[in-house]
């Protein structure tokens, strides 16, 4: 990294990602501070310290934390970790907070470095995109379940001083962190697996069963092709990660190529400790709305700015708001809504 003193990292959002980033570079000594709003598990993180469990690697270290509202000064680095739909309103606390030739970087889901740059400029702006599996099972524990894709690249697609570095912290973490010039064909290429992971969530089946499943194949294959029609009409050449082959569901892909993709998503799934998405989590446990609309209610959105018509996204959108508020059960008959024909008008 670059000479001189440690640079100060905040770490915005305490769960599945931002609390394993945080406890890794804690260990690492790094000066990282962790901020969340659950006020047992900022306690739980200082005193006793946050707990990292699973197959990957067990251990506890204690990290500083800190609620919102008790974060003072100002960091040249802050990583927002929140979900997506809480990004609007973490911007507007912690943008005080940073340093004016500071950045944020998103390690979120979704495309919110659109957010973030509209709101603090895009020179202040850093995408990152992850797919490792881990889950928040309480204050002061998180299940890490299985290692997955880290990427890192600004969104101008330059390769800057500042983006080596974060590259190097990233490592710590994961040692085949990526540095790219093509940030957003990553979190494209994210949004498309996303979109199948919100199927999956509209059964109690694990991420592997349903994507082992042939007769679920249809579904995937239509919510994939949506997606990726809708990055190649706006220039985006998405990039594959972990089993997903973003070019077997490009306009006019053959078939075969979607089947041996899907396939290999759920070999990749079957050997992690995570065997449920967040979603579902979400759905199943917490009870709580998902990020179904800023994740893939956005993509219905830039597609109908493309011209591109998004029908199974949009009905993967409406059948998630149905279990959120209770008209739909997850099921598998649920799943199926996805791709049965529309009624007769």
């Amino acid at each position: 990294m670059t000479s001189g003193p440690p640079e100060r990292i905040l770490v915005w959002g305490g769960g599945a990602i931002g609390g394993v980033l945080a406890a890794y570079w804690a260990r690492a000594g790094l000066d990282v501070t962790l901020v969340d709003i659950e006020a047992a598990h900022v306690a739980a993180c200082r005193t006793d310290g946050l707990r990292i469990e699973g197959p990957v690697e067990s251990f506890a270290q204690t990290v500083p934390a800190l609620t919102p509202d008790e974060v003072a000064g100002v960091w040249p680095i802050i990583v927002l970790a929140v979900k997506a739909q809480a990004t609007e309103a973490a911007l507007s606390q912690l943008a005080p907070h940073l340093a004016v030739d500071g950045y944020v970087l998103s390690a979120q889901n979704g495309l919110n470095e659109i957010a973030i740059a509209r709101a603090l400029g895009a020179a202040r702006t850093m995408g990152c995109f992850v797919n490792f599996g881990a889950d928040w099972l309480g204050p002061g524990r998180i299940l890490f379940g299985n290692r997955g894709a880290v990427v890192v690249g600004e969104i101008d697609g330059a390769i800057r001083e500042r983006t080596i570095d974060m590259h190097r912290r990233l490592a710590i973490f994961e040692p085949d962190a990526v540095l790219t010039d093509n940030i957003w064909g990553y979190l494209w290429g994210k949004l498309a697996y996303g979109a199948m992971l919100f199927a999956t969530a509209l059964t109690h089946d694990s991420m592997s069963a349903n994507f082992a499943d042939p007769a679920r194949f249809a579904a995937f294959d239509a919510l994939a092709r949506e997606v990726m029609a809708t990055a190649a009409a706006r220039g985006v050449k998405p990039v594959g990660f972990n089993g997903f082959d973003p070019s077997a569901f490009a306009p006019g892909a053959p078939e075969a190529g979607a089947r041996a993709s899907i396939a290999a998503l759920a070999d990749f799934n079957s050997r992690t400790a995570k065997t449920h998405s967040g979603i579902h989590r979400d759905l199943a446990v917490r009870k709580r709305k998902t990020e179904v609309d800023p994740q893939i209610g956005a993509i219905a959105e830039l597609a109908a700015e493309a011209g591109v018509a998004t029908p199974t996204i949009r009905r993967l959108v409406a059948l998630v708001h149905d279990v959120e508020d209770g008209r739909r059960p997850m099921s598998i008959e649920t799943f199926r809504a996805l791709t049965a024909p529309e009624p007769a008008p």
